[in-house]
């Protein structure tokens, strides 16, 4: 049985820049916490800090730290807050927090904690949410934690591999590598795969489930060419709310300089409702050149997507 997590403290402040005072119970909104100077329509509309960060700085400063003196909104306990990540959700009650930062800018010598001991644990180990679902929270609330789990979707499309006549290569090697970024971002995933003809109807449709499905990333791999059963770009495209052109340019500029074949690519990425997608040709040296393009920016564009403040 995994140890229980609760509220310990709940903490307003009217003017920025003070310790927030504990209160019986606070109201959470669309905006944040009702009555507190922090609240607004931004991403880090409440602050949470862990129990056991306030005890470990506690032992650190020599003296007693009261709930509220870093500027935290909820006091929790049973949770290393710090080894949560942005899009993960907690649960209080009838409320709904969804985790948008972790640390902060440290204020410094505006800060009544850094100006007394000369440090300060909000900023490396505070988290901030914004409120998805409103409610009432007060001390000895119960918290469930759900880790936001990362669903991924591969598409092989070749008529050779799809009949048995050689095996895809190109789709589990895009799995290998994302199953590396994933493990080294310390985030929960599911990855599906499939393999189908260069088939424009079944793509389609793989697509819609996609989409319907909520998908985070979409790869498809094969039939980015210029040959007669080249049709992935071109079903793509119509489901693409808005292109990333920039990566493919990139890619096609850097590897093109070098193999003239590489520029005949028409490989295409975009945004989907919420869904990242990139098409990847078949061939698993290219695969692995445009992930290493593409990967590097995974993070920042699933962040952007969701609205996260992530400069």
């Amino acid at each position: 049985m995994p140890n229980p997590i609760n509220v310990v403290s709940v903490n307003i402040s009217e003017k920025k820049g003070t310790i927030k005072i504990p209160v019986p119970s606070i109201e959470l909104n669309e905006l944040g916490v009702a009555n507190d100077a922090h609240s607004g329509n931004w991403h880090r509309q409440v602050s949470l800090l862990a129990d056991e960060s306030v005890q470990r700085f506690t032992h650190a400063a020599g003296r007693k730290i009261r709930y509220g003196e870093f500027a935290e909104n909820i006091t929790t306990k049973g949770l290393e807050l710090v080894n949560t990540h942005p899009l993960d959700k907690l649960y209080i009650g009838d409320v709904e927090l969804e985790i948008t930062q972790i640390g902060k800018e440290c204020h410094g010598t505006s800060c009544a904690i850094f100006k007394e001991v000369g440090n300060c644990v909000m900023p490396k180990e505070g988290i901030f949410a914004r409120v998805l679902k409103n409610g009432i929270v007060k001390a000895g609330d119960e918290v469930k934690y759900s880790p936001k789990v990362y669903k991924v979707l591969i598409v092989t499309l070749s008529d050779r591999a799809s009949r048995g006549e050689y095996s895809d290569r190109s789709g589990p090697k895009i799995e290998q590598v994302l199953t590396s970024f994933f493990e080294n971002e310390g985030w929960k995933f599911e990855i599906d795969k499939k393999l189908i003809p260069d088939d424009e109807k079944i793509l389609s449709s793989i697509l819609n489930e996609a989409r319907e499905a909520n998908y985070d990333l979409v790869f498809t791999t094969g039939g980015t060419g210029i040959g007669p059963c080249d049709i992935t770009p071109d079903v793509v495209k119509p489901f693409l709310d808005k292109e990333i052109p920039g990566i493919m340019e990139l890619i096609r500029f850097k590897y093109g300089s070098i193999k003239p074949n590489a520029l005949i690519s028409r490989a295409i990425s975009g945004v989907m409702q919420n869904t990242l997608v990139y098409t990847l040709p078949g061939s698993v040296k290219a695969v692995e050149e445009y992930l290493s393009e593409i990967v590097p920016t995974l993070r920042h564009s699933i962040y952007m997507i969701h609205n996260l403040d992530a400069h």
